[in-house]
């Protein structure tokens, strides 16, 4: 855990930090709006370290109140790119949902992400979720975000007794040259970040699949240097 924060006076909100750049803009904004943030990552047995890496090093550069990483092994499941040796598409980024969505993904993490809050006396939720520039997986709509809001009301002790939780989703309706203009008015280094899902043995972003596609062209059309190293 990372702690330079006097929380005394703040109130608190946990953010789900990925290590992805819309985790670390959305993290920036919980700031931003006064809360101590506490920082939830979770490794779920994706493929590769380098997104949990970045997110330490994000709770870092950041100086967030609190930072917890829990072990939740998804590769029990498979059923994606991301958690089974499947092929992660490299052809641009379609109409179809991917194979690198993760099944029910954001529904487990916000889960997790709102007992943590519970448990820290917290009512305010934070997730980095797009439902503009993305590759339509389905937890990402704010139709989801709207219906887990209720879930999470009837099914925990702080909602039943009058004090529901917040899930903000900031990003919810920027485009990614939008979020790229965010990070660069926070004074955010992109390469802090981590997108990529298939990266080099050099550690190098691979430049072609759907993440590294969408972020690419995010900070083209904003006119912002991204300073993430892309093999393509």
């Amino acid at each position: 855990m990372t702690g330079s924060q006097d929380n005394s006076v703040q109130p608190i909100a946990v953010v789900l930090l990925s290590g992805g750049l819309d985790s670390m803009v959305t993290a920036a904004l919980a700031q931003e709006r006064g809360f101590a943030v506490h920082a939830l990552s979770v490794d779920y047995g994706q493929r590769h370290r380098l997104e949990l890496e970045s997110a330490a090093r994000i709770a870092e550069r950041l100086g967030l109140a609190r930072k917890t990483c829990i072990s939740l092994d998804l590769r029990a499941f498979g059923g994606s790119a991301l958690t089974a040796a499947i092929d992660v598409p490299k052809g641009g980024v379609g109409h179809d949902i991917p194979v690198t969505y993760v099944p029910a993904r954001n529904l487990v993490f916000l889960a997790l992400t709102t007992a943590c809050a519970e448990a820290a006396g917290a009512r305010d939720v934070f997730i980095g979720v797009n439902a503009l520039d993305y590759s339509g997986y389905p937890d990402c709509r704010p139709e989801f975000i709207a219906s887990f809001t209720e879930t999470a009301r009837l099914g925990t002790k702080a909602g039943v007794e009058g004090a529901p939780f917040a899930i903000h989703a900031p990003l919810q309706h920027m485009t990614k040259a939008d979020i790229a203009r965010e990070c660069a008015r926070l004074g955010l280094d992109p390469a802090w970040s981590w997108s990529c899902y298939d990266p080099t043995p050099d550690g190098a972003a691979c430049g072609l699949c759907d993440s590294c596609r969408l972020r690419k062209k995010g900070f083209a059309e904003a006119g912002i240097v991204d300073s993430t190293a892309y093999n393509a």
